[in-house]
């Protein structure tokens, strides 16, 4: 075969090849372009949360149909969103067992991470201070219209340990984000809305997270100017974990197969062990407004179930 006809074939192969590779390479510039809204969203969402203490008024009941809605979309999100893009991306010579290995250290790690900074408390009204200390007498009679966040008393510094451990858990959830973008964004040809749904579950989450530092660290003294630097901080650890992750596994070529099966699996762990840790003090020490609290709940659920229907429809069809 002559010159002539090597230059030819080459041709071929490439004109062949150029949809696919166009294709692959416009998926990866709209998933890009998602990642970077979903993060600016976040950030935005979390920098405001922060500022929520100083605007409205937290009631004991507030917080806690908040956290119980958010705690159903955490888990529908885990159970009808990560897990079954994990098993799907782990791919052959992977099974079921991989990813149940994978949730298990992301439950775990999340449970000890919160055993070692004990910083997953969104509620510090009155009301809630009261009932975890009567519950054993089941005294459980609030008072849901009076709640001043100034009178938290708190150690000076403490607030360190809750924003450090705070914010490891959203860089965790920026993984996450950045790891279902990836995944969802390789497997359709619409990715305009892939990773809706643990998006909206981070979004709805990151300002209950801010609240939680804002109102600690102005109980502690720290200053107007200290407190908006630290909200900004806390605002950006989202995006810094997705985008570290999306550079970081397309830097790797290939070359960890695996890996966002068990990024996704992990995360899905985290998500299961968050959800419960706003649940099951809600469940055990308090009797109150069963009926709402539950129906939040299960409503939280619903909407995940539901963004799937959001989500492109090849994402689903595969699992």
């Amino acid at each position: 075969m002559n010159g002539r006809a090597y230059s030819a074939l080459w041709l071929w192969d490439n004109n062949a090849l150029t949809p696919a590779r166009h294709c692959l390479e416009a998926c990866l510039i709209t998933a890009w372009n998602t990642l970077l809204f979903y993060c600016g969203a976040i950030a935005i969402g979390s920098y405001a949360g922060g500022m929520l203490p100083r605007l409205i008024t937290m009631t004991h009941t507030r917080t806690q149909l908040a956290m119980s809605a958010v705690s159903g979309l955490m888990l529908g999100v885990a159970f009808y969103h990560l897990l079954p893009h994990a098993l799907t991306e782990f791919g052959e010579g992977y099974g079921i067992d991989d990813v149940v290995w994978w949730l298990m250290i992301g439950l775990v790690s999340m449970l000890l991470l919160l055993r070692l900074f004990h910083f997953h408390q969104h509620d510090f009204t009155p009301a809630a201070d009261h009932s975890h200390c009567d519950h054993d007498h089941h005294s459980h009679h609030h008072d849901h219209d009076v709640t001043t966040p100034t009178a938290v008393k708190v150690h000076p510094m403490s607030w360190l340990s809750i924003a450090f451990g705070l914010s490891v858990h959203t860089i965790i959830d920026g993984v996450a984000l950045g790891a279902v973008v990836l995944a969802e964004g390789a497997s359709s040809t619409h990715v305009a809305w892939v990773g809706l749904g643990v998006f909206v579950a981070i979004l709805l989450h990151k300002p209950l997270d801010a609240v939680s530092i804002a109102t600690l660290a102005r109980a502690a003294g720290l200053s107007m100017n200290g407190q908006r630097t630290v909200n900004l901080i806390f605002a950006l650890m989202c995006p810094l974990g997705a985008l570290l992750f999306y550079f970081g596994f397309q830097s790797l070529d290939g070359m960890a197969p695996g890996l966002l099966g068990a990024t996704l699996s992990f995360a899905a762990g985290a998500f299961v062990c968050i959800a419960l840790s706003d649940l099951i003090p809600e469940v055990h020490f308090h009797s109150h407004d069963r009926l709402k609290l539950s129906f939040t709940f299960l409503l939280g659920i619903a909407v995940a179930y539901a963004i799937a229907f959001i989500e492109p429809a090849s994402l689903h069809a595969m699992h």
